[in-house]
């Protein structure tokens, strides 16, 4: 969306204060999200009555779900822009009537984009939409059907990516493992990962996938990630649960045994890996057997990060209407619990980095003081992980975007600190101090702030 608004003259701004038009982009996953888009929907509506914003458009998930009710209870509002609505983006801010699509959108490599997630780091959606039947989710009712991708227009984003100088490159969807299924590609993911890490660049680059699920590991995407030195050493596989009743529950399948195996087989072919999985407590049915259950196969598991949801019981879905509902005391008490249990394993792995050597991609000052910098190791993923920190900055040669390496001195639960060392990278592109840079834009004109 920012891409098309900007590709036909508007400018981006992060400040409301600046914005004529004002886009709210939400998310209706879990109770909190919606809650905390409705509440940013009413935040920003006051700037229309006290700021210089003249147009309030709402787009994403929420619009999907509750379009009715957004435009009984938010006049506020304008416009709204759905998941298959978003060409429609500039249209809405620009106050023109369109009609609703009812084709499920996939942008493709010549979508004009944005980048906000600074120059060395992107994200690339390989697929849209979700076939499985899981009881506690809603993504497929707005995200409609499973759909790849085509793979050189893959491939041609990603090649042109790296070209601007971005170093990592984050590959989503809703389900990566099943990509180039409904394309009729066998082993998808593992032929799309190995033509991405023989994409030529005269720098360092780490490529990753998200959001695997385990029955779709297979062991030719491992041997792919084991054998190329640009894919990085790191699995994320939400498992959502280890006891064969809970899973059952949730239309899953399989059980912790089975995992347990799994897990076994990944470390054995990609030495070094790191593991990242999310747990639901609280999923009506979960009874304290299976939560200790789960518990100990957490143990057992020894998971390198892991993130524990509470269940959401969201009205559309599928659990619903099952019955034997956890109370809410209950669920948070088993959050924190199994995340107790996850904080010692984290911080016995992390001890044991102590003296080891690492890349490391520099972020720039540290989030906590402008007397320390901060980056990521190929096993920290943006934004869901911990970081690490650099406590010796005396050279003046960090900057944003190197890949440089670290020795790890100190460890805590979950980051870390340690010291750069050797030369920094030469040649490397200068990144303008354009927050919003643009790829694939038409010639601009000058127009509203959005």
């Amino acid at each position: 969306m920012m891409g098309q608004l900007a590709a036909h003259g508007h400018e981006l701004t992060s400040s409301p204060d600046d914005a004529d038009v004002i886009v709210v982009n939400t998310c209706s996953f879990i109770n909190p999200a919606k809650q905390e888009s409705v509440d940013t929907i009413i935040e920003m509506g006051k700037y229309k009555e006290h700021g210089k914003a003249k147009r309030l458009v709402v787009a994403g998930c929420l619009v999907e779900r509750f379009r009715g009710e957004i435009e009984e209870s938010l006049p506020e509002v304008d416009a709204m822009v759905g998941t298959n609505d978003l060409e429609k983006i500039v249209a809405a801010c620009e106050g023109e009537k369109f009609s609703l699509e009812t084709t499920p959108y996939l942008y493709h490599d010549l979508s004009p984009r944005v980048l906000t997630t600074g120059r060395y780091s992107a994200y690339i959606k390989i697929a849209e939409g979700c076939d499985h039947p899981c009881t506690f989710c809603v993504i497929p009712q707005f995200r409609g059907d499973f759909r790849s991708r085509r793979f050189e227009s893959i491939v041609a984003e990603a090649t042109r990516l790296f070209d601007s100088g971005v170093r990592e490159i984050n590959l989503i969807g809703q389900d990566t493992t099943s990509y180039g299924e409904d394309l009729g590609i066998k082993d998808g993911l593992a032929h799309l990962l190995g033509s991405l890490a023989s994409i030529e660049t005269p720098f360092e680059k780490w490529v990753r996938f998200l959001y695997c699920y385990p029955n779709r590991v297979t062991q030719k995407m491992l041997d792919t990630i084991a054998e190329h030195a640009s894919l990085v050493k790191y699995i994320d596989m939400p498992l959502q649960h280890s006891s064969r009743n809970v899973l059952k529950l949730m239309k899953r399948g399989s059980n912790g045994d089975f995992f347990l195996k799994l897990l076994e087989k990944m470390r054995a072919t990609i030495p070094g890996v790191a593991i990242r999985t999310s747990m639901i407590v609280g999923f009506p049915g979960e009874t304290a057997a299976d939560f200790e259950e789960l518990k100990q196969f957490v143990e057992a598991a020894q998971f390198d990060r892991l993130g524990v949801f509470k269940y959401s019981d969201e009205e559309t879905s599928k659990s619903f209407e099952l019955g034997d509902k956890v109370d809410g005391r209950t669920i948070h008490n088993r959050q924190r619990s199994l995340m107790a249990v996850q904080r010692k394993i984290s911080r016995k792995i992390n001890k044991k980095l102590i003296g080891q050597e690492f890349s490391i991609l520099i972020e720039g000052p540290s989030e906590e003081t402008d007397l320390l910098w901060q980056g990521r190791l190929p096993s920290q993923a943006p934004e869901i992980d911990g970081y690490c920190l650099i406590n010796d900055v005396s050279d003046g040669a960090l900057a944003k975007g190197q890949i440089r390496r670290i020795r790890i001195t100190e460890a805590h639960d979950y980051d870390l600190i340690g010291e750069v060392f050797g030369a920094p990278e030469t040649n490397l592109p200068r990144f303008t101090e354009n927050p919003f840079p643009i790829l694939n834009a038409a010639p601009k004109r000058q127009h509203q702030h959005i």
